[in-house]
């Protein structure tokens, strides 16, 4: 099930919760904004399992992904 419309929102990390929650403020300082998708902690309250345990996913919009990517980057090899 898809969330997020594929026209729209862009997968640029999967990860810790921990380094998710890290860019997601380092984007937002960038003026990105983010979302993001947790599959297990999904399947889990919905009483179903599914995804892979501490793997999140981070969504931009599209016409962000160009310029959060290099951002992603810089702020991991750090």
């Amino acid at each position: 099930m898809n969330l997020f419309p594929e026209s729209d929102y862009e997968r640029v990390y999967t990860g810790s919760l921990i380094n998710v929650q890290f860019l997601q403020n380092v984007l937002q300082d960038s003026g990105i904004n983010s979302l993001t998708r947790d599959d297990f902690e999904s399947g889990l309250r919905g009483g179903f399992g599914g995804g892979l345990p501490n793997q999140i996913q981070l969504f931009v919009k599209k016409t962000d992904a160009e310029n959060a990517l290099p951002i992603i980057e810089k702020s991991l090899a750090n």
